[in-house]
């Protein structure tokens, strides 16, 4: 592998890992912006490409609305964290992609809650209040220790996919 191939790849894995210590600092009431961001760019893509859209990528970005306060939803007379969530990317056709709006719940890795829009060029392609499937079970995150090491854990493991195009001679 050249070497700005694995400097790029040491690069993302250096971001990825910095990006999950993050989430353990960032949760407020429940929702963290990388956990929010990370869902959304999951189902959004999913989204899209249910509905015909060939997504090249879309890299999504969270903010928890009120640095750390909630906003209360009178109706439910309960408290509830609202994120801004704000989704770039392109088509294969290389047409601009944009999901922009807000998450009130994060189902993680499963769907987003909120009011969401996406439109790719100025064509809107779906507006949503609920984006994945809130009904799916939990993704497991029970990881059996080896026998025999007592107290070991897990390690982290980043992927990192990269597509190349090379253009005959």
């Amino acid at each position: 592998m050249p070497l700005r191939h694995r400097r790029a790849l040491a690069a993302l894995g250096l971001a990825g890992a910095a990006a999950v210590g993050a989430a353990a600092c960032d949760p407020v009431g429940g929702m963290s912006s990388v956990t929010v961001s990370v869902t959304t760019d999951k189902v959004a893509t999913s989204k899209l490409e249910h509905d015909g859209v060939k997504v090249r990528y879309l890299t999504c970005t969270a903010k928890i609305d009120g640095g750390g306060t909630s906003t209360r939803t009178p109706s439910a007379g309960s408290t509830r964290s609202v994120a801004t969530v704000d989704c770039r990317g392109r088509t294969d056709d290389n047409k601009k992609i944009n999901v922009t709006g807000k998450v009130t719940e994060e189902r993680e890795d499963r769907c987003v809650r909120g009011d969401l829009t996406a439109k790719v060029a100025d064509r809107t392609v779906f507006h949503a209040s609920v984006l994945g499937d809130c009904n799916a079970p939990l993704p497991t995150k029970n990881t059996p220790r080896p026998p025999g090491k007592p107290g070991s854990r897990p390690t982290v493991t980043v992927t990192v996919t990269v597509t190349e195009s090379f253009k005959g001679k």
